[in-house]
C-alpha cells in the first residue's frame, strides 16, 4: 500500500487522490488529482511532493555510495541547484536530522554508520527536496529501543517545522499512539476502522481492533487476562472471497456477513468509521 501511494508500484485499478501544495500545471488549482494516472512533468512534480522512508536502513542504501551521494541524488534528479548548492543543502539537512558536524558525515559510507544514524540519513534523503507527504514504513522497527525513541522524536519535530504529513505504518499500537493524530486499522488490505487516535484506543468498535488492543502487553508479571476474542489463523491473502476479509476469524460473524460483499465504512460515531455489518 505504501509503495502504491508513492507510485513505486503501479495500481491495477482504483484512484490515488493527491492534492498538490502548488498546482503542477501552474493554473492555481488546488483540486486533488488522481496520481495513479499522471505522467511526465506532473509525475516529476508528484515525486517531489511524495517520498518514502523505508523500514530497513541497512538495505535501503547503496553501500558503494557516500552519504552525500545518497542524499543529493533527489536534488540531481529534480534538477535542483548546482554542486555547491547541493553540498550546502545536504549539509543543512544532515544538521537538521542530528548528524553533526555534517562535514564529518558527507563522505562516509553506510557501513561506517550505526543503524540509528543510517535511518537519520534515510530521513534526510526523503526530506531533502521538501516533500509535503511522506510514507514511513515502520521506520523504527529495525532499531534498538534507545535509537527508536530518538527517531520518533526527530520525525515529530521535523513534521512540525517543515509542515509534513506522515502516513506512518506500524504494528506497534504504542508507537501509533505516540506518532499519529488518526489511526486506520487494516486487515488483509482493507481498512476496517478509522478514527482519531484517542477515540479509537478508548472506544474500539471493530472486533479486530478490540483483539489488537487486548493483545497489547501489560508491564505487570502478575497480571493474567483472557486470550484475545479472535478465531483461527490468519486468512490467506491470495484471491480472498468478496465477503468481509475478517469473516473467518470474527467472533460475531453471521450468515449475512458470509453472503454479502465486504462491508463499506460507516460513521458509527462522530468521525469514527467502521467497516462491519454487526457493529
Amino acid at each position: 500500500m505504501g509503495k502504491l501511494l508513492v507510485k513505486l508500484l503501479e495500481p491495477t485499478e482504483g484512484e490515488i487522490r493527491f492534492r498538490f501544495p502548488d498546482s503542477p500545471a501552474g493554473d492555481g488549482s488546488d483540486d486533488p488529482v488522481d496520481a495513479s494516472t499522471i505522467r511526465g512533468r506532473q509525475l516529476r512534480a508528484f515525486r517531489r511532493q511524495a517520498q518514502m522512508i523505508f523500514q530497513d536502513p541497512y538495505e535501503s542504501m547503496n553501500p558503494r555510495r557516500t552519504i552525500y551521494d545518497t542524499i543529493a541524488e533527489p536534488l540531481a534528479v529534480q534538477g535542483i541547484g548546482h554542486l555547491i548548492d547541493r553540498v550546502d543543502r545536504v549539509s543543512e539537512i544532515l544538521t537538521m536530522v542530528g548528524l553533526t558536524p555534517a562535514s564529518s558525515f558527507l563522505f562516509r559510507h553506510p557501513h561506517e554508520l550505526s543503524g540509528g544514524q543510517r535511518q537519520r540519513v534515510a530521513i534526510a534523503r526523503a526530506l531533502v527536496i521538501g516533500p509535503s507527504f511522506v510514507v514511513a514504513d515502520e521506520p523504527t522497527s529495525m532499531l534498538d529501543v534507545s535509537s527508536r525513541t530518538g527517531i520518533m522524536a526527530l520525525m515529530q519535530d521535523l513534521a512540525q517545522r517543515l509542515g509534513i504529513a506522515y502516513l506512518y505504518i506500524t504494528h506497534d499500537l504504542a508507537v501509533a499512539r505516540y506518532m499519529c493524530d488518526r489511526i486506520a486499522v487494516m486487515y488483509l488490505g482493507k481498512i476496517v476502522e478509522l478514527a482519531e487516535t484517542e477515540e479509537l484506543l478508548r472506544n474500539p468498535l471493530h472486533p479486530y481492533t478490540r483483539a489488537l488492543l487486548s493483545a497489547v502487553p501489560v508491564p505487570d508479571p502478575t497480571h493474567r487476562r483472557e486470550r484475545p476474542d479472535i478465531l483461527g489463523d490468519l486468512t490467506l491473502p491470495i484471491d480472498p472471497p468478496p465477503r468481509c476479509r475478517f469473516y473467518d476469524r470474527c467472533p460475531i460473524a453471521t450468515d449475512f456477513c458470509r453472503d454479502n460483499p465486504h462491508p463499506p465504512a460507516e460513521e458509527k460515531a462522530p468521525d469514527h468509521w467502521v467497516a462491519c455489518y454487526e457493529v
